[in-house]
């Protein structure tokens, strides 16, 4: 049987060992961390069905143990080629084609000082807010709830400044689906998204959007927020700009949500050069072709699966690893 190293656990690479099982291949899936699941186990809903995360990542485990694909966990790839697999440990894995599904690596959002994460009480990130549903619990740093709670747009994402000048795809629709988690679990607070563009590309996005607006009463403010500081009485005033009235802004609240855009790995750069693939602009792995090669590296024998390429949603993801398994399935029958 042929064998195909899948590497990188999370959804793309779990979907993708399961379709190439599926198609008579043997897959090996490696995995850097200790479990499965990726970005998945951080996640608490999904948009836009609020779906639970933790059931899709249940079913994808559940799938991959009773398919018998076998999983090395905790260890961690530092060169590829279309018949082997180098790992940390100078161990090297044989195999006929390789399936990279590694991921993306979260925007930092401390590189961005003047909104104050990591040094002001009560400013997170949309991954810890995310957090903090799972635990089923949101308060500000001294234990109370918000009254007030600001959402900031593209931190990381679409921002030259910082060398990030792509959209990041799920930004704008991962805030709606947050600030209307904060609305039902504080009906009395006021919740404002300060945006850019509201990108509302997928099935039901731009409905879920309407539905912040209308019935959640959600306030969505054209405009960058400049900087955080705070208040001597434990808040945050931001200053912003309301671009559709040219108003300067001023407004203090309790809590400032940075909603962080993906960034390619900071390994692409190195597992590109050990076997001679491409890289975008943006530091994420080029595809053979945009359009009939998309899961296809330039290197005969490797193929992309998920946000390896580029900012996708989960359902994206879900598709290309299986087109990625397809491809891989068919060019192992040549």
């Amino acid at each position: 049987m042929k064998k195909v190293i899948v590497i990188g656990g999370g959804a793309a690479g779990m979907q993708a060992a399961l379709r190439l099982r599926a198609r008579g291949v043997e897959p090996l899936v490696v995995e850097r961390e200790t479990e499965t699941g990726g970005k998945l186990r951080g996640w608490h809903v999904l948009f836009p069905s609020f779906t639970p995360a933790g059931e899709l990542l249940s079913e994808l485990r559940r799938r991959v143990r009773e398919s018998g694909i076998e999983v090395l966990t905790g260890a961690t790839v530092t060169a590829i080629a279309p018949r082997r697999v180098t790992l940390s440990d100078g161990r090297c894995l044989a195999c006929d084609a390789v399936v990279l599904a590694t991921g993306f690596t979260l925007f930092d959002a401390r590189i961005k000082e003047e909104y104050g994460y990591g040094i002001y009480d009560n400013v997170v990130t949309s991954a810890d807010l995310e957090r903090m549903f799972a635990q089923g619990r949101v308060a500000k740093a001294d234990g109370t709830a918000p009254r007030r709670i600001a959402f900031l747009h593209c931190v990381g994402s679409r921002d030259e400044k910082v060398c990030q000048q792509h959209c990041s795809r799920v930004c704008c629709i991962t805030g709606v689906k947050q600030a209307m988690e904060l609305r039902r679990m504080f009906p009395a607070a006021d919740v404002f998204n300060f945006y850019m563009d509201m990108r509302m590309f997928g099935p039901g996005y731009e409905e879920l959007y309407r539905e912040a607006q209308q019935r959640c009463n959600i306030h969505f403010v054209r405009g960058r927020i400049s900087e955080a500081s705070p208040t001597i009485d434990g808040r945050l005033q931001i200053k912003a700009e309301d671009t559709l009235t040219g108003r300067p802004l001023r407004m203090s609240v309790d809590m400032l949500v940075l909603l962080v855009g993906m960034r390619a790995n900071d390994d692409n750069a190195a597992l590109a050069a050990s076997a001679g693939l491409a890289r975008s602009a943006s530091g994420f792995m080029a595809p053979r072709d945009l359009f009939l090669g998309r899961v296809s590296a330039p290197v005969e024998g490797i193929f992309y699966a998920g946000t390896v390429t580029a900012p996708k949603t989960l359902g994206e993801t879900l598709d290309e690893a299986t087109a990625a398994a397809d491809a891989a399935a068919e060019y192992l029958k040549a």
